[in-house]
């Protein structure tokens, strides 16, 4: 099995009062590591665009150091990686601060003579989200979901988080033809409620009906509500955390451990168990990327 995760990798600082902890991450890579580390006998590859600076050079090792494979992460001379900062308030709850326009990983896949996805053809299954068409310019967006109907009618199957962002966007309009078209090339679906609320302004029950029409695989995640696996359409409602420390790739995580339990050839119930026992863990810890 061999999958491929597309996306932008970021310099992480956490802060703590007046100091700051560095780390690696991004939304994608978060679900990648931990998709990795669920799922051991499954190759995981990382696709974006780094520069040649040191802190691209750091993501670049932070990643191999994950197992996760860095064969078709491409360089570009004149670019730099993206950079966010987090805070968390008392209960836990983030928020964010970018520096990401002029970041390498919005060039990824372009080349002299246009965007190039052959790369991609290496895999079996390939992972993206919301915030991974948001930074590729429309061309390569439009292209690169082309190439993905093509991959899926060869047998391939796509993975998708639409992880809404609306300041990545042009407008909403945008966003939601983009996530739209996204979701009918889709075979493993993992939205989450707030994110599809954010896009849509639909309510939670029309959400999850909408979902349980396309009939696909997957789970809509719901936070406290527990997750609505999608290809039985039945609720799960797990024990909830009892610490809540940084809830930073709550989602992210959920995700890498229900795809690894998944096409480890887990059924529905233990996979989104595993997906949400993970996404416990990582929310009682600082940062995106917890301790193996």
């Amino acid at each position: 099995m061999r999958v491929a995760a597309i996306g932008e990798a970021m310099i992480e600082l956490s802060l703590a009062g007046e100091t700051a902890g560095v780390g690696v991450a991004g939304d994608t890579l978060n679900t990648a590591i931990y998709l990795k580390r669920t799922a051991p006998d499954v190759r995981v590859d990382y696709i974006t665009r780094l520069g040649t600076d040191a802190f691209s050079d750091r993501i670049a090792d932070f990643i191999a150091a994950q197992e996760v494979g860095t064969k078709y992460i491409t360089r570009d001379p004149e670019g730099t990686p993206g950079l966010y900062a987090i805070t968390t308030d008392d209960a836990g709850e983030r928020s964010f601060t970018y520096w990401r326009d002029s970041a390498a990983a919005r060039l990824t896949f372009m080349t002299d003579t246009g965007p190039d996805f052959n790369a991609l053809a290496r895999y079996d299954v390939i992972y993206l989200s919301g915030i991974t068409l948001a930074i590729l310019p429309a061309a390569t967006r439009t292209g690169l979901m082309r190439w993905l109907q093509a991959f899926r009618n060869s047998g391939g199957r796509v993975c998708y988080d639409s992880n809404y962002r609306p300041k990545l966007w042009l407008d909403q309009d945008s966003a939601r033809l983009a996530n739209d078209a996204m979701w009918a090339l889709t075979d493993i679906a993992l939205p989450s409620i707030d994110d599809e609320q954010l896009l849509t302004g639909e309510t939670p029950e029309q959400i999850a009906r909408r979902f349980l029409n396309m009939g696909r695989t997957g789970a809509l995640k719901r936070g406290p509500s527990g997750p609505l696996c999608l290809k039985t359409g039945q609720s799960y409602s797990f024990p909830q955390a009892e610490t809540v420390v940084d809830t930073t790739a709550a989602g992210d995580s959920f995700n890498g451990g229900y795809l690894g339990a998944l096409l480890s050839g887990s059924t529905q119930a233990p996979a989104l168990r595993k997906g949400h026992d993970l996404a416990i863990k990582v929310i009682g810890c600082k940062g995106a990327i917890i301790p193996a």
